[in-house]
């Protein structure tokens, strides 16, 4: 498993995911879910959702 780029807590396979879909898909370093809300400027609850979203979807970046 990997760590956040920016606090170091260990990431989960979804964090991950969301990391690769919003920011990009070839990417080797990644921020969890907290930084990225931050990061985004929005909550921790709406990324939640769309982790979701994409899950409904299909999309294979998440397990």
């Amino acid at each position: 498993m990997c760590n956040c780029i920016k606090c170091g807590r260990e990431l989960t396979n979804d964090e991950v995911g969301l990391f690769k879909k919003l920011v990009n898909r070839g990417a080797q370093k990644f921020m969890c879910i907290s930084c990225m809300s931050e990061y985004f400027e929005v909550s921790e609850e709406a990324l939640r959702k769309k982790i979701k979203q994409y899950k409904e979807m299909g999309c294979t970046l998440f397990s």
